[in-house]
């Protein structure tokens, strides 16, 4: 494997591990209140782009970590659509 890919690939897991226990704790708690509807729309987005990027490229660490990072963000997008409330005033 050359060594980009083994940089890339590297990459790619430490920043996709980095979801998984923000992702468990939203699962396992339902509380959403922490996290920002505007960012998680814009951060999902901007992931499912480099999605796209990583496919047109064949540029597989890109791939593969945007592809988890996308499930993981939209499994907390749909959480903080779900559970979120409004602030009460």
């Amino acid at each position: 494997m050359p060594f980009g890919d083994i940089i890339g690939f590297s990459a790619a897991f430490l920043t996709t591990a980095s979801f998984v226990p923000q992702a468990w704790l939203t699962f396992k708690t339902r509380d959403v209140s922490g996290i920002s509807l505007g960012m998680y729309s814009a951060f999902t987005l901007g992931v499912a782009l480099w999605l796209v990027y990583g496919l047109s490229l064949g540029a597989w660490p890109v791939v593969v970590a945007n592809t988890i990072t996308l499930m993981l963000a939209l499994a907390i997008l749909v959480m903080k659509l779900r559970y979120g409330r409004a602030p009460q005033r």
